[in-house]
């Protein structure tokens, strides 16, 4: 508590910044809008006590938005509660295990292809509310359905929306470093509230319950249907929350995350918030960058603002009823059009994954979340295949004499290609190896050695030159290389 004097001020900051988000989340969503506050109150407070990531921010987050919308629609909000707190229970249980590195090994593309798709959907739903209409039942029917929409439009709700994604937008752009202290999101909503307040319009806006009542939780009759979607919203949560801790640590110079500690932290907020009837929460980099911006220095900053937004619940909920769809709507089209960051997608084309990238937002998108992130995972471990495959091999014959040149790694992916290389040196020549390698595994080693005693057999002579390091001379004395083969294999896969 010693910190109190700079994470107090930074809890405002989050608290100002978490309200809105957290109830357009729950819009976007088909939850309860207090469900929303209630997965940020615990995010805050529950995950913030036990946190293992000391500046991270946890509450409703976007990346789970269609996931949640989708499992509402199947299950109905009261079980969708229970799949929260039983997500909870699993993460719990993976902390205890220590698995949450693991985790981090789904390549980047991937993640950030899910997280667009998500982006997108989210738009292409919320644009129809911006319009004074409902989103439809899939991205790419409120994609095409968008023109319709627009000869039904609400002037009045598209008028609060537009505004609403203005303000977003040029407030980033502010030179007063003052202004850029007050959360863009606020402004927006605020300022959205109060025009219509005092246009009149007539627009629809948030409802609330007239008193905060427990949800009756309701077990489901699909047992299979269920545990896909308790795995599926604790994969997901627990993938973001990871890689939030990762960038959050990258924003600051205090202690480092540890990861299964922060894993436990969000498995016991979503069991908590499950039961109490609140939204799936995971760590939130919009909220964490603000709390490091805001000068946070503990977890006691997320903890605060858990609870100024349970006051801010308990106490001024006709506030909330004032602030009209059509805000939530532009507000979340901004956070949408948002997940889908144009640096990742340059960082990715460097690397050559953008296709892994494109492909899970197209799978997102167009058939359902699992089958993009499915997608793109079969991709990836395609590209690290062929990667593997991509030894370079080059047969030279001087004046009688064949030298060959073998570059990369020599995997099992490269056997056929070494195997044609090799059958072009005629029989009774000698040959010069040169294996410039990092990396032999069992396989390219028993092709290779096999084809030295055959061509040995034919009277020629095949001397093998180790460029790098050794791996082809202890294979054949039948001295393996240990405890370093696993993680150079991992190492020529990524």
């Amino acid at each position: 508590m010693r910190n109190l004097r700079r994470d107090l001020p930074a809890s405002l900051v989050v608290f100002l910044v978490a309200v809105p988000l957290s109830l357009g989340i729950a819009f976007a969503s088909g939850a309860p809008i207090m469900a929303g506050l209630i997965g940020a109150v615990v995010g805050g407070i529950v995950t913030g006590l036990m946190a293992g990531s000391p500046l991270q921010v946890s509450g409703p987050a976007a990346g789970l938005t269609v996931v949640v919308a989708g499992l509402v629609q199947q299950f109905g909000w009261e079980t969708m509660c229970v799949i929260t707190a039983c997500a909870g229970v699993v993460q719990l249980l993976l902390g205890m295990f220590k698995v949450a590195r693991g985790t981090l090994i789904i390549a980047p593309a991937v993640v950030h292809g899910m997280l667009a798709g998500i982006g997108i959907s989210i738009a292409l739903a919320q644009i129809h509310v911006v319009l004074g209409g409902d989103p439809q039942s899939s991205p790419v029917t409120n994609l095409l359905t968008i023109p319709k929409q627009l000869g039904l439009i609400n002037p009045s709700a598209a008028i609060l929306g537009f505004l609403t994604i203005a303000i977003l937008i040029i407030w980033k752009k502010l030179p007063f470093k003052a202004l850029k202290m007050i959360p863009g999101p606020l402004v927006a909503v605020a300022v959205g509230t109060l025009v219509s307040i005092l246009a009149g319009l007539n627009v629809t806006r948030v409802d609330l319950p007239e008193k905060f009542e427990l949800t009756n939780l309701v077990l489901p009759t699909d047992w299979n249907a269920f545990a896909v979607a308790v795995l599926t919203v604790a994969i997901i949560a627990s993938i973001e929350s990871l890689l939030c801790a990762v960038a959050t640590d990258k924003l600051h110079s205090g202690a480092r995350s540890d990861l299964d500690k922060e894993l436990r932290a969000q498995g016991a907020g979503n069991l908590v918030s499950g039961l109490l009837g609140g939204l799936p929460i995971t760590g939130v980099i919009v909220r964490s960058s603000a709390n490091i911006i805001a000068g946070g220095v503990s977890r006691w900053s997320a903890v605060f603002h858990g609870i100024w937004i349970l006051i801010f619940a308990l106490f001024l909920g006709t506030v909330i009823e004032q602030i009209p769809l059509a805000v939530l709507a532009g507000l979340l089209v901004h956070v949408g059009v948002n997940l889908v960051n144009l640096h990742h997608i340059r960082e990715l084309r460097t690397h050559n994954e953008a296709p892994i990238y494109f492909a899970t937002v197209l799978g997102v998108t167009c058939i359902n979340l699992l089958a993009g992130v499915g997608l793109g995972l079969a991709l990836s471990v395609f590209f690290a295949l062929r990667r593997l495959s991509l030894t370079d091999i080059k047969v030279d014959e001087r004046h009688g004499k064949y030298h060959v040149l073998i570059e990369g790694t020599l995997t099992f992916a490269c056997v056929p290609k070494l195997n044609a290389a090799l059958s072009t040196i005629p029989p009774g020549h000698n040959v010069d190896v040169d294996l410039a390698v990092d990396f032999v595994d069992h396989a390219a080693f028993e092709s290779l050695h096999g084809w030295r005693e055959n061509h040995e057999k034919t009277g020629a002579h095949v001397d093998i030159d180790e460029t790098h390091e050794e791996w082809y001379k202890p294979a054949t004395q039948g001295h393996p290389r240990r405890g370093k083969t696993l993680k150079r294999t991992v190492k020529a896969l990524i």
